[in-house]
């Protein structure tokens, strides 16, 4: 009798256990005190009840009610705000209550990619000052912990939004960081940066079309969605340089931007990219050139831009440049003017078309004004062939918002690149110190450099 008393308890007991816990509201990861809400944009809750258990979440003032489905999601939508310089409290009711504190309205962003995104303040140039001057309360991190999943994961493995700080810094995404850092500093409104990065990974495993391979998107990404974003910030291409992906990279992040954009349901979340930069490890010659191609032409694709680096690099020996500053500042020179409308200059002369004039080449650019020499040293890195493709250096001369390009013994010349192999250390700039992105105007690998 004693016996089957205890086990009546203890059945009962571990009923009435799973009962509390099914009845919990929970919330994803994602959600949190401490967070920044995207300003300008229906505010997103979702999460996981009891099936038609009735969900309550109040913000600022506004009150949204859902009734979780018979697999027990809820999804609650509340109507924009603007920042206002404010700290709030997110209140979720169900059979429980949840409150998230200290959240401020802003301008949300995702950084992604390898290990160049992965690459952690502690690492970066001057690495010691940054960490003790970053006291940026208006500023908010979120680390996303790496995971795999075969099937799109229901929620991240953990992570935490966190005011930004010389203890919270210091294990952060930099280039995340100094892209966040810049846009709050410029905008004056609280930005949250989220970083989901894994390195060494090529692209294919963070976009979802890859099916069962679509690993990091499953894992990091998915379970994101739809928590609302301005845009993204994208660093990485080496691994797929040494896949040998070439042109083909192009389709693949097209895939990609197209993928996230529908899990976002956004088709103008913005997409900006880094040229990633020359290197002289491992690479098969040609192929780090053949992805700067199909880095350049995925500007084509609408809401895009494509950060230079080139002048940026400490090591040419080394696949991760330390001066992450120079990086995250010019992915924000990308979002101030095309998301925040300043009048600044954001890109580096990009190639645009050439013409032949006798026995010389003119390159013309856009983003051109002010071209200079940022070393004040002849241009360098350009080449020119006549018409049986054998490129030697080449004289390169600036005209107003053009090129010139000459050589000795070319007196037909037919075609022109410019810094198109893996060590290149152009120096051509415009009136902003931003650098020219490497192009070529020959048919080459079967396409042409536009």
């Amino acid at each position: 009798m004693r016996k089957l008393l205890s086990l009546c308890m203890f059945v009962a007991v571990s009923l009435s256990c799973v009962a509390a816990a099914q009845a919990d509201v929970t919330l994803p990861k994602i959600f949190g005190s401490n967070m920044v809400l995207q300003q300008g944009q229906p505010i997103k809750v979702w999460g996981w009840a009891d099936a038609g258990e009735s969900v309550s979440v109040e913000f600022d003032g506004q009150t949204a009610t859902a009734v979780a489905d018979a697999k027990g999601n809820w999804r609650i939508e509340l109507p924009a705000k603007q920042a206002d310089g404010k700290t709030h409290t997110l209140t979720v009711s169900g059979e429980n209550e949840i409150a998230l504190k200290n959240i401020l309205i802003g301008e949300v962003w995702l950084g992604s990619g390898q290990s160049n995104m992965a690459w952690t303040v502690k690492g970066a140039n001057d690495s010691a000052k940054e960490i003790a001057a970053a006291k940026h309360p208006q500023l908010r991190l979120f680390l996303v912990p790496r995971a795999k999943s075969a099937t799109p994961a229901k929620d991240i493995t953990g992570g935490a939004w966190q005011e930004c700080s010389p203890n919270s810094v210091p294990g952060f995404s930099a280039t995340a960081y100094f892209f966040a850092r810049e846009l709050q500093q410029k905008l004056g409104v609280p930005v949250g940066i989220i970083a989901s990065s894994w390195g060494g990974t090529r692209i294919e495993p963070w976009t979802p079309k890859n099916g069962t391979n679509a690993v990091l998107y499953n894992g990091m990404i998915h379970p994101l969605a739809p928590f609302s974003l301005r845009g993204v910030i994208w660093y990485q291409g080496e691994s797929n340089v040494l896949s040998l992906a070439g042109l083909k990279y192009h389709d693949m992040k097209k895939q990609l931007i197209e993928d996230w954009r529908a899990a976002w349901k956004n088709d103008s979340l913005s997409f900006y990219y880094v040229h990633i930069a020359p290197w002289g490890g491992r690479y098969a010659a040609g192929e780090l050139p053949k992805l700067w191609e199909a880095q350049s032409k995925s500007l084509s694709l609408p809401h895009t831009g494509m950060a230079v680096i080139t002048d940026a690099v400490d090591n040419i020996n080394d696949i991760h440049p330390k001066s992450k500053q120079v990086v995250g500042k010019r992915l924000a020179l990308w979002a101030l003017a095309k998301n925040y409308e300043q009048d600044i200059v954001y890109s580096g002369p990009l190639y645009k078309s050439m013409k032949v004039e006798a026995n010389k080449i003119r390159i013309e650019f856009s983003h051109a004004a002010g071209l200079a020499s940022r070393d004040d040293k002849a241009l360098s890195e350009f080449t020119i062939a006549a018409a049986d493709g054998k490129f030697v250096p080449a004289k390169a001369t600036i005209d107003g918002n053009t090129v010139l390009v000459e050589a000795e013994g070319i007196a037909a010349p037919k075609h022109v690149r410019f810094g198109w192999h893996k060590t290149c250390d152009p120096n051509l700039v415009n009136k902003a110190g931003l650098p020219a992105a490497p192009f070529h105007t020959d048919d080459w690998q079967g396409s042409r450099g536009k």
